[in-house]
């Protein structure tokens, strides 16, 4: 088995110090840290959601595999850079104002990452100045998430402000969270909606119009 395929492995595995491990040594073999980051650690989260969507992995096991794609991208993050690798995208995802919850929004950036994104995470309870600031910073897309009925109101007010701002169709914006749907995010003027993690990425894919 090579090194590559050892990494691929342990990321779907979830196992973050095989996951250290296998990078190191894919470096030291001299593989190109692109390779290593397509044909691994992108290939390898792309059969994570899938496992996801066919039910044979849940919500526990996608993060796990995130965290440990996560420990291998941490190291090879500096030789990508160096490298001059592009990203397919910069996407800032939050919890909009007032929302405290994280764990969905937090899968989706590692989701997003491990597809190859640069993702900015803007935490929770995120105001709506925030994002627009996100959009001037150059994001192409904006994840929203929240977890309450109380707070997904908030969601219209950032599209609102993006579009006062005069960046509204400079950027996408997606929603998600337990109380949204795709009619919430029709009404509200929102690009898409996305019910977990995997079809976040898949989403962001077509709207972004990258592989």
């Amino acid at each position: 088995m090579t090194a590559l395929e050892e990494l691929y492995n342990a990321v779907v595995e979830g196992d973050a110090e095989a996951c250290r491990h296998g990078v190191e040594t894919a470096i030291a073999q001299g593989q190109n840290p692109a390779t290593i980051l397509n044909q691994a650690l992108i290939a390898a989260m792309s059969e994570v959601g899938a496992r996801f969507e066919r039910e044979e992995y849940y919500v526990p096991e996608m993060l796990i595999a995130a965290r440990a794609m996560q420990t291998a991208l941490n190291v090879l993050r500096p030789l990508l850079v160096e490298s001059g690798v592009k990203t397919k995208g910069n996407v800032a995802v939050g919890t909009v104002q007032g929302d405290l919850h994280d764990i969905g929004k937090h899968l989706v950036g590692m989701m997003l990452e491990g597809a190859g994104f640069a993702v900015t995470d803007l935490g929770t309870d995120v105001p709506p100045a925030r994002f627009v600031q996100a959009a001037r910073d150059g994001a192409h897309l904006i994840g929203m998430s929240a977890l309450l009925t109380t707070t997904m109101t908030r969601m219209p007010v950032v599209i609102q402000s993006l579009s006062q701002a005069g960046l509204r169709d400079k950027v996408r914006v997606i929603v998600g969270g337990a109380p949204v749907n795709q009619a919430f995010a029709d009404k509200i003027g929102a690009d898409g909606y996305a019910p977990d993690a995997s079809r976040a990425v898949a989403l962001t894919k077509a709207l972004l119009g990258v592989d």
